[in-house]
Order: structure tokens, then C-alpha cells, then sequence
């Protein structure tokens, strides 16, 4: 990346130095989860958590299946100044008596989990039980669209971001700021009202292109949306102008104000989020919601794929070595996940994972040419939905069953929360690269359902299911699909 120095790569080492120090006794492996808005980073972590830790039905993950995993216990972070996840907070919105999703990732919180475990080798079962620290780091999203700017200066920035602007259907979004952006001239003197004004009209075109609507992903700065403590900072009031990509700023100029601004948020928001998390990550999922993109259209879904492909070209892959691990860390394995896969029936889970390898295609080339492990899947954290088979006419349904949450319409009726509903989903195309060509709707149904009745039903928006409990009384972990699958790729190979 063209703007991490010598001094930062240093810096990394010692760090990653460390870090290793610090696992000679007892190995940690740093687990970074993220998704753009919306793809379930929160409850993901919660699901894989209280599998964990409560003995959850995880077939396919090895060390549980084979009775090799002894216990999973939550213990002290190891970084004091990184806020702990709310573990507890979001199992007891996920399982309280009123059942709701927890609130979606703000800011980096980190968790560890400590495993210990019996080797599935006979080597490894003399030397004693094992032991693994799963450290859980959890960042939004929308801040890693802001790593590829480490490689981009002001004037090219501004160049990509008023030419994406101008394309449908960012163009309409964007017609409020377009207006004051040609009010602009960047050979201007400063002026700070000016700065304010665009900035804030800029914003609340990226909170519009994220609407559910539109769906779009490619949406840097991420910290515009997210601001936290810097709100109303000069680092965080600047906004692209209308200037070729090596434009040079005369002094005291309005752009020269604004490629200052932008390089104080390269350096006080970009680098540090890169140096102390992002680069010391061992292992990466990326979730997707690529259910809502697909729902949104073709322009949603290839935005995606850009912003994805950008993204993953920040991310640091390899085989890892015990060399590497020392002075250079390295992600070797990378899982993309389509979520919520509990709102279509099973038979579309195969073609949800070929869509999805296909947005993610040119990425997913880029780290397995580096050495790294990729893999994709089609997972529901927590499973909101069960199926059924329903008559329709002559024929039968493949259908879903679930608790929509309460204010939602369907069939005209007001929904309140309470009552089951069975809703055909639809079946996803057999031919990903169908998704991305045409502007109908890419969901079949059959003649006996129309497609204006199909949409009506097709996004509902289920609650938290009910946590079952045993005969004795027992709490069941939390239901879910393909986390066993998940953990296995992660981490299995570190449990053997």
C-alpha cells in the first residue's frame, strides 16, 4: 500500500513481535470479522460465541463432532485500550422475552474466547491438552472502504468520486450536492463555509446511496457516516470537487484547504486503523448481504463486487510461516459469507454461494494466487426461519415460516409481531452471471405465484426465533446454518 512507510512497517514488526511473545505460551490466532452495513456482523459473533461456549450442534466442525473440544470460556482481552464486545447485551437481545436484533457494529471491539482441546494426533495427545486463544475483532465495515484511500491522493479521490457520482443511480441521489459542488471553483481562497456546506451535502448523499433501496456499497469515507468523536472535526469537513486527477492546489486555496483536510483523515482515522487492527489479523470473514443486493438490482450488485474488490486489495494474504508470524503477519485464510440465508429455502443455498463467488471472483484469485485459503458460503448466524411445503393451487411450495417483525405489511394486513407466516421465497438463478444482465427481478417463481405477490412476501423481515430448551430445562445453543462449516475453515485446522 503506497502510503504505509518504513516507519509503519517497523512499527508493524515490533507489534507482530509482540504478539508472537505474548503466544509462547499459549498460541493466538486474531479472528477479523466485517461486512458492510447490515450483513450481520453483530449477531455472527454472537452465534459463534454461544455455540461455542454453550456446546452447540456443530456437526461439521471437527474438534465438537469428534468430542475433542473439552470447553470454550469468554476471558480478559489482551489490548486494554480496544472496547470489549457486549457479548451478554446482545445474547440477551437475541433471547429476552421481547426477541429483537442487536444493534449494528459502531466501532472495533475485540473478544477472546479460550479454547481448550484434546489433538486429533497421537503426537499431540501425548504432549498434553491444548489450548488456543481465539481472539475476536470486530470492526465496522464501512471503514475498511477508507484503506484504499492509504494509496490515493487527494485530487485522484476527488476525480473517482465526482465521476461515480454522475453515474445512475448515484446521479439523482447526488443532486443536491452536484448543485453546490458547481458553485464551487477549487482555485478559490478557503473558505470555511463553504467546506462545511459541502461536506454535509456529500454525506447525506452517501447516507441516501446506502438506503435499502438503492443498496449501494463503494461509499468512502466510511468515518462520514460513522463519525464518532470526530464529528463536526476539520478532519472530517472536506468533500471531493470537480478537478482532474493531477490537479495541483495553489496555496490558500479552497482545494488546497481540502487536500489538507483529507490527508489529516488519512493520518489521524486511516493509519492507526490499519496499523493497530486491521494488519495484525491472522484470519478474515467477510459477510455479505448480498440478498439485499441482489433485491436492489444490477447496479447494486456490481457496485458490491467494486467496493469488495477494492477492499480485499488491502488485505495482506499468504501462507503463513513461523517466520511470518514473527515480523510480517500474513491473513491466510479469507471466508466470504452470503447471509441470512434463512430467508430462502435450502435448494437456493448452492446458487446463493455461486453469486456470491462470482462478485467476489477477482479477490478471491488475488489471495489464492498470494497463498492464502478462500473459501464461500451460505450461512444464517442465527436461524430466524424453518421450512415447509405449502399448497398453491395444483402445486406445492417450497416455502419458509417465520415471525415477521411487528409494522410490517403483507397481503395488505398489518403485521404485529406475534403470528407465524408462511412465505414463498422464490428460487435464485441457476446462472450467477444472469444476476448482473438483467433489470427484472432475478428471483423465479412459478406460474401460480405471481411476481408483484412474490415481492410483497419475499423480504419480510423475521424476529429472532425462540430459544428451544430440553426436557430438563436446559438452554439450547442458538439455531443456525453452516456456522459448524464456518468455524471448521477458520480455525478447524488449528483444533487438530
Amino acid at each position: 500500500m503506497a502510503s504505509i512507510t518504513i516507519a509503519d512497517e517497523a512499527r508493524l514488526a515490533v507489534g507482530n513481535i509482540l504478539d508472537f511473545a505474548t503466544g509462547l505460551v499459549t498460541p493466538t490466532l486474531r479472528l477479523g470479522v466485517t461486512g458492510l452495513s447490515r450483513a450481520g456482523k453483530t449477531v455472527f459473533i454472537t452465534a459463534l460465541v454461544h455455540n461455542l461456549v454453550h456446546g452447540g450442534r456443530l456437526p461439521v466442525f471437527d474438534a465438537m463432532s469428534q468430542g475433542r473440544l473439552v470447553r470454550a470460556r469468554l476471558d480478559p482481552q489482551p489490548d486494554d485500550d480496544i472496547p470489549r464486545f457486549a457479548y451478554e447485551d446482545h445474547v440477551a437481545a437475541l433471547t429476552g422475552p421481547d426477541r429483537h436484533w442487536p444493534d449494528s457494529t459502531r466501532r472495533v471491539s475485540e473478544l477472546r474466547v479460550t479454547i481448550d482441546y484434546e489433538s486429533a494426533t497421537f503426537w499431540g495427545r501425548n504432549l498434553g491438552p491444548g489450548r488456543l486463544h481465539l481472539d475476536i475483532v470486530d470492526y465496522p465495515g464501512e471503514w475498511l472502504l477508507d484503506l484504499p484511500l492509504l494509496a490515493q491522493s487527494y485530487a485522484e479521490w476527488s476525480s473517482r468520486a465526482v465521476a461515480l457520482s454522475r453515474r445512475p443511480p448515484r446521479d439523482r441521489l447526488a443532486s443536491a450536492w452536484h448543485a453546490h459542488l458547481n458553485t464551487l471553483d477549487p482555485a478559490a481562497p478557503e473558505d470555511e463555509a463553504a467546506a462545511r456546506r459541502a461536506a454535509e451535502l456529500f454525506t447525506g448523499y452517501l447516507r441516501d446511496c446506502r438506503d435499502e433501496r438503492f443498496s449501494l456499497s463503494a461509499l468512502p469515507p466510511g468515518r462520514f457516516l460513522m463519525p464518532g468523536d470526530l464529528e463536526g472535526s476539520p478532519a472530517l469537513t472536506f468533500a471531493p470537487l470537480d478537478i482532474a486527477p493531477d490537479a495541483r492546489a495553489p496555496r490558500g486555496s479552497l482545494q488546497a484547504m481540502m487536500e489538507r483536510r483529507y490527508e489529516a483523515y488519512k493520518s489521524v482515522v486511516v493509519k492507526p486503523f490499519f496499523r493497530d487492527h486491521f494488519a495484525r489479523l491472522d484470519r478474515q470473514i467477510v459477510l455479505v448481504d448480498a440478498l439485499q443486493a441482489l433485491n436492489a438490482g444490477p447496479s447494486a450488485l456490481a457496485d458490491l463486487e467494486s467496493a469488495l474488490s477494492e477492499i480485499l486489495a488491502c488485505f495482506r494474504p499468504g501462507r503463513t510461516s513461523w517466520l511470518s508470524r514473527i515480523l510480517t503477519r500474513r491473513v491466510d485464510r479469507i471466508l466470504f459469507a452470503a447471509t441470512k440465508a434463512d430467508h430462502l429455502h435450502h435448494r437456493s443455498h448452492d446458487r446463493l454461494e455461486a453469486i456470491l463467488s462470482r462478485i467476489v471472483r477477482t479477490a478471491a484469485d488475488r489471495a489464492s494466487f498470494a497463498g492464502a485459503a478462500v473459501d464461500v458460503v451460505a450461512l444464517a448466524s442465527v436461524r430466524a426461519t424453518r421450512e415447509a411445503r405449502v399448497r398453491q393451487g395444483r402445486e406445492m411450495l417450497d416455502c419458509i415460516v417465520g415471525v415477521p417483525e411487528a409494522g410490517q405489511t403483507v397481503n395488505g394486513e398489518l403485521l404485529d409481531g406475534t403470528e407465524e407466516i408462511a412465505i414463498f421465497p422464490g428460487d435464485l438463478p441457476e446462472n450467477p452471471d444472469s444476476v448482473f444482465e438483467t433489470p427484472e427481478s432475478i428471483f423465479q417463481v412459478p406460474e401460480s405465484v405471481s411476481e408483484e405477490a412474490a415481492e410483497t412476501y419475499r423480504f419480510i423481515r423475521f424476529r429472532p426465533p425462540r430459544v428451544q430448551r430440553t426436557a430438563e430445562g436446559a438452554t439450547l445453543s442458538l439455531p443456525h446454518i453452516r456456522l459448524d462449516r464456518t468455524l471448521q475453515f477458520l480455525i478447524g485446522d488449528r483444533l487438530a
